[in-house]
C-alpha cells in the first residue's frame, strides 16, 4: 500500500517512477503485477478527441463607463452574457448567426465557439461585441473592441462533460449517407468509426474511480486543470466485462483549467460536416499506484476493451430506440478494417491516438521533473470504489 503523500514526497525528490499507460501493459508481462506495483509510483494516461460538452467562461475588464453586456458576441459567435455585468460563457458548439446551418445540406460549419476558444488560446485577436439596455450603474449601451487573451481578465476552461470512459462506435445500416457528430457515415455499413484512446483513455485506466473524483489534478490542454464534478450524464452502473471495463458510456468528468496556460495543440475548434462544430480537448490523468489492484487495471490492453456498435442510419440512432447492432474491441478497430456480419469494413478513428500518446508523455515528464503533484480526490465520483478483485 502506498499514499499520495508518499508519492508526492518521492516526486518532490526526484525518486517517483513514472510511466505511461503503454509502457506499463510491456513492464507487467516481463515482472509480473505484484513487482510492477511495487516498483511504479504513478501511471499516466492520455486522450485527445471531440468533445461537445465544453465550453470558457470569460471576465472582461470594466469599459469606460461601464457596462452591463447582455447581450455579447466574440468573433460573431454569441456567448451566454445572463450571469454578470462582464462575464460570458461562451460553448463549443454555438454557431455564429450568419451561419446557414443546413439549409445548403449538408452545411460546411466553417467557424463556431470551438474555434474562437482554440484563437484565444492561440494569441489571436477576435472581435468583442456586446450590446446592453444601460441601467444608472452601468450606462453603456454598445461596445466592439478587438482583443486578444492577454487582454481578457479571466479566462477557464469549464467543460460540463468531457473524457467518457467509453463509447459508441458507428456505423449506417441505412440506404443514405448521413452526416454525425460521429462524422460522415456511408450507406450500407461502408464505413465504421470509433472516438477513443483506447488502452490509453484516463477511465479505462482505473475503471471504478478509485482516485479520479473531485480535486483531481490533470493535464488539461496543454495547461494544468482539475476534475470538478462528474461529467453530465456520468453512468457508472453501466453493465462491465471481466476485466471491469464498461461496455457502455458509462463514467464522464466535468473539467476546469486555465485557458492562459494552455496549448492550442491540445484545444482544436473542430468543423463537422452535416451537424456543426465543436471541439476537440486533450486530457491526461495521472493514476497513483497505491495497490496492486490499482496497477492491474492500468494494464488493460485494446482487444480488452469492448465498445456498442450502433447503427447511427435513419432508422436507427435518430428514433431514439435502441440501436446497438454488435460489439467491437479497440484491437480489431485500430486495425483498421472488421469482419462484422461477414462483411470487412474500414474503421478510422475520430480521436488521435498519436496526441493521447504525446499527453501521456508529456504528463509524464511533468511529474518526473517534480512541476506536477498528484492531487487527491476530496470526494469519489459516484459508483466510485473498487470491488475485490480475484487473483489471476
Amino acid at each position: 500500500m502506498k499514499s499520495y503523500e508518499e508519492i508526492n514526497e518521492k516526486i518532490r525528490a526526484g525518486r517517483a517512477v513514472v510511466v505511461t499507460a503503454e509502457e506499463v501493459i510491456a513492464i507487467a508481462k516481463d515482472i509480473g503485477v505484484k513487482e510492477a506495483a511495487r516498483k511504479i509510483d504513478v501511471v499516466t494516461t492520455g486522450t485527445f478527441g471531440i468533445m461537445c460538452s465544453s465550453g470558457a467562461f470569460l471576465n472582461f475588464w470594466h469599459t469606460k463607463p461601464k457596462m452591463k453586456m447582455q447581450r455579447v458576441w466574440l468573433d460573431d459567435v454569441p456567448a451566454y452574457g445572463g450571469i454578470a455585468a462582464v462575464d460570458c460563457y461562451l460553448g463549443a458548439t454555438e454557431l455564429p448567426s450568419y451561419d446557414p446551418c443546413n439549409s445548403h445540406y449538408p452545411g460546411s460549419f466553417r467557424h463556431g465557439g470551438g474555434h474562437v476558444i482554440e484563437d484565444l488560446i492561440a494569441g489571436k485577436e477576435i472581435k468583442l461585441r456586446a450590446e446592453a439596455y444601460g441601467t444608472d450603474c452601468y450606462p453603456l449601451r454598445s461596445y466592439e473592441q478587438n482583443i486578444t487573451l492577454k487582454d481578457v481578465r479571466e479566462a477557464f476552461i469549464f467543460s460540463p462533460r468531457n473524457c467518457y470512459q467509453n463509447y459508441n462506435v458507428a456505423t449506417n445500416c441505412g440506404a443514405e449517407t448521413v452526416y454525425t457528430y460521429m462524422g460522415v457515415l456511408k450507406p450500407h455499413m461502408g464505413n465504421i468509426h470509433y472516438s477513443s484512446a483506447g488502452q490509453l483513455s484516463p477511465l479505462l485506466n482505473d475503471p471504478y474511480y478509485r482516485s479520479i473524483g473531485i480535486g483531481t489534478h490533470i493535464f488539461l490542454g496543454g495547461g494544468e486543470g482539475f476534475v470538478a464534478w462528474p461529467g453530465t450524464q456520468h453512468a457508472p452502473f453501466d453493465p462491465r466485462n471481466e476485466r471491469g471495463i464498461p461496455l457502455g458510456g458509462a463514467g464522464t468528468l466535468a473539467v476546469i483549467g486555465d485557458m492562459k496556460q494552455m496549448d492550442a495543440r491540445f484545444i482544436r475548434g473542430v468543423s463537422l460536416t452535416g451537424y456543426g462544430v465543436s471541439l476537440m480537448v486533450g486530457i491526461g490523468i495521472p493514476i497513483p499506484i497505491l495497490d496492486e489492484d490499482m496497477l492491474y487495471y492500468t494494464t488493460v490492453e485494446d482487444a480488452d476493451i469492448q465498445a456498442p456498435l450502433c447503427d447511427y442510419g435513419k432508422e436507427g440512432y435518430p428514433t431514439g430506440e435502441p440501436c446497438v447492432i454488435g460489439s467491437l474491441n479497440y484491437a480489431e478497430l485500430k486495425s483498421g478494417e472488421v469482419d462484422f456480419q461477414g462483411k470487412k469494413i474500414r474503421t478510422a478513428p475520430l480521436s488521435s491516438y498519436t496526441k493521447a500518446v504525446e499527453i501521456a508523455e508529456t504528463l509524464k515528464q511533468w511529474i518526473v521533473s517534480g512541476r506536477f503533484q498528484l492531487g487527491q480526490p476530496s470526494q469519489l465520483l459516484p459508483g466510485g470504489g473498487s470491488p475485490d478483485r480475484k487473483e489471476d
